[in-house]
């Protein structure tokens, strides 16, 4: 991306993983050449603060959520808040705001997606996936997976395990 940058002559700065800042209003036609470029990595350019907010709450998610390590026991609005360095009042009201959802279920959902990548690899039972999770419970991890996904954690393993032999069975 640096190089693509250094191509079109636009002035940047490195402002932390994965954010560049652009230091200069730029012409249409670099802008589209750049949005073009960035397009193919899946990449897009925030170009309001509210956006960017958003972002960094998502990040912080993600950071929490895929970490290799169990999550948190804070409570999730004390640690984005603490994260962030904002209220949560704020986050919350921005993230909907922007998002037409709530922080609360963006957080499930990225729950349940770690969950099924986790449940992939089957190395972990349920039990040590909803401890992992931060859940109060097994039965209240198979309650939101359910919720999310219409399939309770055992269907969607077998799922996953038929899946595999499948595949298995054509090599």
């Amino acid at each position: 991306m640096q190089e693509h940058l250094d191509d079109l002559k636009i002035k940047y700065a490195m402002i932390g993983f994965g954010e560049v800042e652009i230091e200069e209003t730029l012409p249409p036609e670099k802008l589209k050449s750049l949005n073009e470029h960035l397009a193919e990595y899946g990449i897009e350019i925030l170009d309001n603060h509210k956006n960017i907010v958003v972002q960094k709450i998502k990040d912080a998610i993600n950071e929490m959520v895929y970490s290799d390590e169990k999550l948190p026991n804070a409570k999730n609005s004390a640690y984005l808040a603490d994260k962030l360095n904002m209220s949560y009042w704020h986050i919350s009201n921005l993230f909907s705001e922007v998002t037409y959802t709530s922080i609360e279920n963006f957080i499930i959902l990225q729950k349940v997606e770690r969950a099924k990548q986790l449940m992939s690899t089957n190395e972990l039972t349920f039990t040590e996936i909803a401890w992992k999770l931060n859940y109060s419970s097994v039965a209240h991890f198979s309650a939101q997976f359910k919720n999310a996904t219409g399939l309770t954690p055992s269907s969607f393993q077998r799922i996953l395990n038929k899946r595999r032999d499948f595949q298995q069975a054509e090599v």
